[in-house]
């Protein structure tokens, strides 16, 4: 605990955001132009929806027209008629105020969820493509084992040959070389799936594109621009407005009524006595009025009931969530601490091959070692380097995992 407490320290030494501000503004960019776009539909639907839930108060104004002929008593005739007529709902006991707040968290909560969804994209994006420039490492790793199992190949044959081995050390040698190119096609096999999995996200080429590179972020900031609190916190908010709009449900509204009504009868006949008449006439009128009304309902309590546990649950998600979040960090903290002690021992790794190799050029010199010998150093000197190199990609995948949820300012 101490040894990660004083990691954190030096977190916050180094920076306050996670990563860059150049890099705050153009991470989306390696995710695919079909991608964003599929994104940005998504927005535009959410910020219709949301308009459409916040005016669905607004009652619809009802226009009707209708046209009929007949010809009763041989006589044609026709009818039309046409109507105006709305019911606005003018007070529903805080309902339409709370209908309102709570379509505006419904589109803030669809927006959090949304970027969630890109965010989550994005890093896994940038995943892939930090494990593909791994891999490639790895590839290169690999290669020099190779290289020095075929020196070791190479030794044990000519001490076999010459009588100071028996066959059982050179099996063993062509085992070993046969192991270590064996892993180079599994590395390899892995890299093209990398590679295939980041085309399917990305319009960038990954031969081309640099990884990003992503700063320290210290606990406290992490939690405060955390995406997924304030999506949680949307969720409250809009929960507790769905509550409210739930008890206003069942309790009295008002309601204004009107209209305006026109009928024009053209050429209607009817008989009087045994004499047919016909006559035409035109009609048209307003009303208006208000009427009042309360639902009577066996379930109101327990629609409110529930609407209200739902509010209380999200509230303790929100506390539960953040406790995740604080496991989390020290987690990602603790990991990239123990990477920090592979990069120390690489080094001192590099130190001790870098001495031996200059020691045993000198040897060679003077002839009591062999080019294998240096060969076999100089080679095992490059694959410390690059186990450096992948530990440092191990802890920006490590970073990856806190950026995924931490905006800033964008």
């Amino acid at each position: 605990m101490k040894a990660l407490a004083l990691l954190t320290l030096l977190c916050l030494s180094f920076s306050s955001t996670l990563f860059a501000d150049e890099h705050n503004s153009t991470l989306g960019k390696f995710i695919s132009s079909y991608k964003q776009l599929q994104f940005q539909y998504d927005y535009e639907k959410n910020d219709a929806q949301s308009s459409k839930l916040r005016d669905s108060w607004i009652a619809p104004i009802q226009i009707n027209y209708s046209y009929s002929k007949s010809n009763p008593y041989n006589t044609k005739q026709s009818n039309q008629s046409a109507a105006i007529r709305i019911n606005q709902p003018i007070f529903q006991s805080g309902g339409i105020y709370y209908g309102i707040k709570f379509a505006n968290a419904s589109k803030y909560y669809t927006n959090y969820s949304i970027d969630v969804a890109k965010r989550k994209m994005i890093k896994d994006t940038i995943a892939t493509l930090m494990q593909i420039k791994q891999t490639q490492l790895k590839e290169e790793k690999q290669e020099l084992q190779i290289k020095n199992a075929q020196i070791n190949l190479e030794q044990k044959k000519e001490e076999y040959f010459s009588g100071q081995l028996d066959s059982g050390f050179l099996d063993d040698a062509i085992i070993q070389k046969n192991v270590a190119v064996s892993a180079l096609y599994d590395i390899q096999t892995a890299k093209e799936k990398l590679i295939s999995s980041f085309h399917a996200l990305s319009d960038l080429d990954y031969k081309k594109v640099n990884i990003p590179h992503l700063d320290y972020l210290n606990n406290e900031e992490f939690l405060k621009h955390n995406i997924v609190l304030q999506m949680n916190k949307a969720q409250i908010e809009k929960n507790r407005y769905n509550k409210d709009v739930t008890i206003a449900k069942y309790l009295p509204r008002v309601n204004l009524t009107a209209g305006y009504n026109w009928k024009l009868t053209t050429n209607q006949a009817f008989q009087v006595g045994s004499t047919v008449v016909s006559n035409s006439n035109e009609l048209d009128y307003y009303d208006y009025g208000v009427s009042a009304s309360i639902p009577l309902d066996i379930n109101t309590f327990r629609d409110i009931e529930s609407a209200k546990v739902d509010y209380l649950k999200a509230k303790v998600v929100q506390k539960d969530k953040q406790r995740e979040l604080n496991s989390l960090y020290e987690q990602v903290m603790h990991n990239i601490e123990n990477f920090n002690k592979k990069i120390s021992l690489s080094n001192e790794n590099i130190a001790l091959y870098a001495k031996l190799l200059n020691d045993t050029k000198e040897l060679f010199k003077a002839g009591y070692k062999t080019e294998y010998d240096v060969k076999t150093l100089e080679n095992s000197l490059q694959i410390q380097n690059i186990d450096t190199k992948i530990y440092e990609i191990d802890k920006q995948l490590e970073l990856l995992n806190l950026y995924e949820m931490y905006v800033n300012g964008e």
